[in-house]
């Protein structure tokens, strides 16, 4: 029997979870996600799942007080854009099985999307005579500034990785066995920009040495090469030293192993990313994330060519690229005020 694959067994998941949010939602929900599932991801189609079970969670209790599975497609026809503004009020603060959610700008505004692809299917496909979520605006959203590290901040990112000086005895205990591993997954963050989910999925058979090249699996499983400079070579590969001498499965090939000796996962890479920033930069709230954009940043002051961050981080809009970096360059506006020239005298 085929093994399955890292992002075989995430899309397995994530089935279920859509599964689960569907066994509360109307039947014609599940027309909307048949639908759409040969042009999204799966961890699209949940994020959609859990925004529009929200949107049921609303409507159901606080337009037509009814049970979220017994809302009709005549319900749907009868609400007009005040009440998906309503909505967006409501996920200011909202409790569900007696938890409480908070919702940003950001928060609204994905939710939104997600109701409005719901909205436009069905409408599109004449199970709705109006569309009225198309006519309740995108939230204002306001961009936050970059989060990231400086180059003398790498440096004591790494130094805290390999000899941390505020951590407790049991913790450095604890670091001296997953030192070489944590080293190259730094490493490998600040070295290549890959996301999170990209680097928990890797394989030691992704990895070619001789030309620092490897194969990474990008959002929506598409496959591409990425190269890594020698400090990632050396990192990786002394790690594999270690992994070599672990008593590993003969099916288990990831390439960051966890002190389970199984696949480590996106939540332990999260902290452990979280832990020495903590050491390193205590004022930044540091994450696999910000370590990506650290690298994008370095990447677009090198190059000034936002088309080769775009491609190297795996965006496929470069206007998502845009948003995150072209903005960053304090210093490129002033090296261009030193090219303007408003005469032709020699300084």
């Amino acid at each position: 029997m085929k093994t399955l694959t890292y992002f075989e067994k995430r899309d397995l998941l994530n089935m279920k979870k859509i599964g689960g949010y569907l066994e509360d939602m109307p039947p014609y929900c599940y027309d909307f996600f048949t639908g759409i599932e040969l042009t999204t991801s799966s961890l699209t189609r949940v994020n959609y799942a859990m925004d529009i079970s929200i949107f049921f969670d609303y409507i159901s209790k606080y337009i037509f007080k009814k049970d979220k599975k017994s809302v009709s497609l005549n319900d749907l026809n009868s609400l007009d854009a005040r009440d998906i503004e309503g909505f967006l009020s409501y996920l200011s603060y909202y409790e569900i099985d007696n938890k409480i959610f908070k919702n940003t700008e950001n928060g609204k505004a994905r939710k939104l999307a997600s109701v409005r692809s719901f909205f436009k299917y069905l409408f599109n496909h004449n199970l709705l005579e109006k569309n009225v979520a198309s006519k309740v605006p995108t939230p204002k959203l306001h961009l936050k500034g970059i989060v990231r590290l400086e180059n003398n901040e790498i440096e004591k990112m790494l130094d805290a990785v390999n000899d941390p000086t505020t951590f407790t005895q049991r913790q450095k205990n604890y670091n001296k066995n997953t030192k070489i591993r944590d080293n190259a997954i730094v490493t490998l963050f600040l070295g290549t920009g890959i996301r999170v989910s990209e680097l928990v999925g890797l394989n030691v058979e992704d990895f070619d040495f001789s030309q620092n090249a490897f194969k990474v699996t990008r959002k929506g499983g598409n496959q591409t090469i990425l190269y890594y400079p020698n400090e990632v070579k050396y990192a990786v590969e002394e790690w594999l030293t270690v992994r070599n001498t672990l008593p590993l499965s003969e099916d288990e090939h990831a390439l960051f192993i966890s002190l389970q000796n199984r696949r480590i996962c996106t939540r332990a890479v999260e902290n452990l990313v979280k832990k020495f920033a903590r050491e390193s930069t205590p004022l930044k709230n540091i994450s696999p994330h910000k370590l990506r954009s650290t690298f994008g940043t370095n990447l677009y002051r090198e190059t000034n060519d936002i088309y080769i961050v775009a491609d190297v981080l795996g965006h496929k809009d470069v206007n998502t690229t845009k948003k995150h970096y072209a903005a960053i360059s304090e210093d490129m506006r002033k090296g261009v005020a030193k090219k303007v020239r408003l005469t032709s005298y020699d300084e």
